[in-house]
């Protein structure tokens, strides 16, 4: 079981908003399913368009994700967030947020998740609003920045506790960059995106001038956000220990694993094609295009090919050969 709750908020009565709304629902529409169509989380969308999003609501949407068991929860909001400076407190704002009851405290949505454990195995978080790196801090101490995070939760947000969360073309800046991560830009090899990937996907194109992303974490195991293709098919993965039986080996190469016998030199097109090496030379390219295999004293693959030489695994060749030799993939 994954269950997400998506809150997006643009109505508020004093200081309108943009762009959650629709954020909030692109989020729940890419959620939904994974890249092949097939169910990934089960989603609650919640939006001010609709909806009046009290305090009330969201405390009570919160209390039911986090009530049942299962494997991964996710809570994202959209919409204001502040910090009360007086009692060092952190607030998502509700629609009726006013001052003195601002909506629901950061620290109440962390008790919940540090409780959740282990009937929920993992728990993300993920805030785009102002202040919101607040998330994971106490609630009262004067030592600011300090986090105690349960185990599985992770936290992430679109910028740091005195950061301002940016919008560009009536859409969030972090949700646009979020949705491009969970679209495929940070996916693995695998097909696999991750917080730390989205995050890390997130903090690589936000410039140094621009609003800093927050990750926060306490995991044992790998939580998956969403699934893709893969880049490489996972059946060729795992043929990886059979190409290369250590991982310090160099795989030959001859002119009879290139097809093309148009464009290369004249004296090797007498060389007959051989149907099963060309069959592994294309899973080789296909290694190589995603920086597992390099070729040995060649500038390409090709030419490797058709000049004798070999390939061999990169650093990170050599991991997913390892994974595969271990059943891993």
């Amino acid at each position: 079981m994954r269950k997400a709750l998506i809150i997006g908020i643009d109505k508020y009565p004093n200081n309108l908003l943009s762009g959650c709304e629709n954020d909030a629902t692109s989020i729940a529409n890419i959620l939904e399913k994974n890249g092949d169509d097939s169910p990934n989380f089960d989603v609650k969308l919640i939006t001010s368009d609709n909806t009046n999003v009290t305090s009330e609501l969201i405390y009570s949407a919160l209390e039911k994700l986090f009530k049942d068991e299962a494997e991964t929860v996710l809570f994202y909001f959209a919409g204001h967030g502040i910090i009360n400076e007086s009692t060092n407190a952190g607030y998502i704002v509700s629609q009726d947020g006013k001052k003195g009851s601002w909506g629901v405290s950061l620290s109440e949505i962390l008790e919940m998740a540090n409780g959740a454990h282990p009937h929920i195995k993992s728990t993300v978080i993920i805030l785009d609003s102002c202040n919101s790196g607040y998330a994971g801090e106490v609630a009262g101490l004067k030592n600011k920045g300090i986090s105690i995070i349960g185990t599985g939760v992770t936290i992430l947000t679109a910028c740091h506790r005195e950061g301002t969360a940016d919008e560009d073309n009536g859409q969030g800046l972090f949700t646009t960059l979020l949705l491009d991560g969970l679209s495929g830009s940070s996916a693995d090899i695998c097909g696999r995106i991750t917080p730390a990937s989205v995050y890390s996907h997130i903090d690589q194109t936000l410039g140094s001038w621009e609003q800093r992303p927050i990750y926060k974490a306490n995991v044992q195991t790998f939580v998956t956000l969403r699934e893709i293709t893969p880049k490489v098919p996972l059946d060729i993965l795992r043929r990886l220990p059979t190409y290369f039986k250590n991982p310090t080996d160099h795989f030959s190469l001859d002119p009879s694993f290139e097809p093309d016998r148009e464009n290369i030199p004249e004296n090797l097109r007498h060389i007959p094609v051989n149907a099963d090496n060309s069959r592994v030379f294309k899973e080789l390219q296909l290694c190589n295009r995603y920086g597992l295999i390099i070729p040995v004293d060649a500038e390409h693959m090709y030419y490797a090919a058709i000049n004798s030489k070999a390939c061999k695994l990169t650093a990170l060749g050599s991991h997913f050969r390892k994974l595969a030799e271990m059943g891993r993939i």
